[in-house]
């Protein structure tokens, strides 16, 4: 695909991910192989597409807003770089704006990689203690279903 199309593709999943929040669909957009790295989390590496989407659920279904702002997306190639703010809005009135740069590397119209880089740091110090809870629950093994 062309890097203006890649850029959609990026854009149409944003929308999917923090507007609609349609989480059953976040991994129609990846490859079967397909990873997302968070990468300041240690082993918290999604594989496939239910792999990447139980991950992201996990984190983010809890939440009950967001507001995502974009500041910057480039396009080279197959890969689509993301500038952005996701602003996290929990039920119990917490409010933590959390910088990231994505990065996207598309194949065949689906994602191979996405990796996010944030500090990490910002949500473990103003997220509610419920969440944080919740995370350390987690069974990490449906990261990676297929193994």
């Amino acid at each position: 695909m062309s890097p203006d199309k890649n850029k959609d593709l990026v854009l149409l999943f944003w929308h999917t991910v923090y507007e609609t929040r349609e989480y059953d669909r976040v991994g129609d957009f990846f490859h079967d192989e397909g990873r997302y790295e968070d990468v300041p989390i240690p082993d918290g590496t999604g594989i496939g597409p239910d792999g990447i989407a139980y991950k992201l659920r996990l984190g983010h279904e809890p939440v009950e807003a967001f507001d995502h702002e974009i500041h910057r997306i480039v396009a080279e190639g197959d890969t689509v770089m993301t500038e952005h703010t996701e602003t996290w809005k929990f039920h119990t009135g917490e409010i933590i704006p959390l910088p990231f740069l994505s990065i996207h590397v598309v194949r065949d119209t689906r994602f191979m990689l996405w990796r996010d880089y944030s500090n990490m740091a910002t949500v473990l110090e103003n997220a509610p203690q419920w969440w944080l809870e919740h995370i350390m629950k987690a069974d990490t093994s449906k990261f990676q279903p297929n193994n």
